[in-house]
This record gives C-alpha cells, structure tokens and sequence, in this order.
C-alpha cells in the first residue's frame, strides 16, 4: 500500500484543530473550528475523493481519540467516509493504550518500532495506508522518509499559531505535483496532491543578468 497524509491547513501551515473550538487546545490553541466557515460541498467531494483510495488507517493516539469519538455516531449507510472508518482496519500508535480501550473496531494497537511496523503494513496488499490528522506521528514518517503522498485542503486563512504540517526543524524535502491533481476551488481553498522527490537535501540556483535578460541559474 502508498501511504498518504491527508491534512487540512491553513496558509501558514497549521494543521491543528480544524473542526472545532475543542478539538485540540494543547499548547494553549484557542482558534480551532477554523476550517468549519470554508466548508462547502466541493471540500466534501475532494476528501470523499481521498476516502475512496483507503483500505487501512493510521492513527497518532490523539487523532484516534478524537476521530473515535465522532464517526461511529454517523450511522447513515450513504455516508462514504464513517463507512470507511467504521469497516477498515485501523491501526493506533500508542505506548498507553490498551487493547480493551482501543474499541473502534478493528484496531490494532503498535506500540513499539513504528517505523518497522509501517513499513510491514505497507507491504500488505491494498491501495493506500491513510493517515489523517495526527500530526507527531506525521513528523515521524515524514523524518523516516515514509511517505509516499501528501493531499492538502489549503484554506484560506492565517492563524499564527499551532501546530504545522512541517515545523522548524523538519527534514529538508522536495515534491512534484502530478499533472491535474492541483485545484482550486469555489471559495479559494486549493486541493493539492503532492510526491516526494527528495529527502535531506534541496536543489538551488541563483538569478544572474544575462546579455540584459533576468535569467534562473541552477547550482
């Protein structure tokens, strides 16, 4: 299976508390629910889009709480997403929770050597590992190098604070957009899909006068 990141954030790269006020007030975040005003059925049909090419789940204990907490309520038999949540197998990571708590059904609980536990799940057969939210365990693939696809829901507005996608510190990394895969859409928000190309390393260039033209140099 591909794994891919799937992560709703803002123009400064914050993926933290999107979908409500409560969601996620660590560290003090007092703007959660900030994506809710920018939602509209083309943000629903991209991230259906997304659901569709799931066959498992991988989870960061905080994201499996909050997601746990919600989707087993949704019970319509047309809803595409709690019915890919609530049937597909689920996989935690978590040092603390146990077996009889990790409740929504199936769930397998990884506490030790993820970055061997994903690459074995990864070669499991299916179409793609997802990952939603959980953003430390993010930060994890992405310094392994495990991630083979991120999709973003880019969204119109600047928090200033919280959680990003890629915070200081993060492994230097390069990415290609598959042709059509980038849109935007009514409202301003842009879906984004995007690969890794490189990892620990980026390419430069300078800009240089060349016979009176402004002309791109790569090193």
């Amino acid at each position: 299976m591909l794994l891919s990141v799937n992560v709703f954030v803002s123009l400064d790269g914050i993926m933290q508390g999107p979908g409500a006020p409560d969601e996620d007030r660590s560290g003090g975040f007092d703007r959660g629910g900030w994506l809710v005003p920018h939602a509209s059925v083309h943000t629903n049909e991209v991230v259906q889009g997304w659901f569709r090419e799931a066959d498992a789940f991988l989870f960061g204990r905080t994201s499996y709480g909050l997601l746990g907490g919600y989707w087993p309520k949704v019970t319509a038999p047309d809803d595409l997403i709690a019915t890919k949540l609530n049937t597909l197998p689920k996989y935690v990571v978590s040092k603390t929770l146990t077996d009889e708590d990790a409740d929504w059904s199936p769930t397998t609980v990884l506490r030790t050597g993820i970055v061997d536990d994903v690459r074995r799940l990864k070669g499991l057969p299916g179409r793609e590992l997802q990952v939603h939210g959980s953003w430390k365990l993010v930060q994890a693939l992405h310094q392994a190098g495990l991630v083979d696809l991120y999709r973003l829901l880019h969204y119109p507005v600047v928090l200033g604070t919280g959680k990003r996608l890629f915070p200081d510190g993060s492994t230097p990394a390069t990415f290609a957009t598959p042709e059509g895969s980038a849109r935007v859409l009514p409202g301003g928000v842009v879906s984004l899909t995007l690969t890794p190309t490189t990892l620990g390393a980026i390419s430069a260039g300078a800009y240089t006068v060349d016979r009176g033209h402004s002309t791109p140099v790569p090193h």
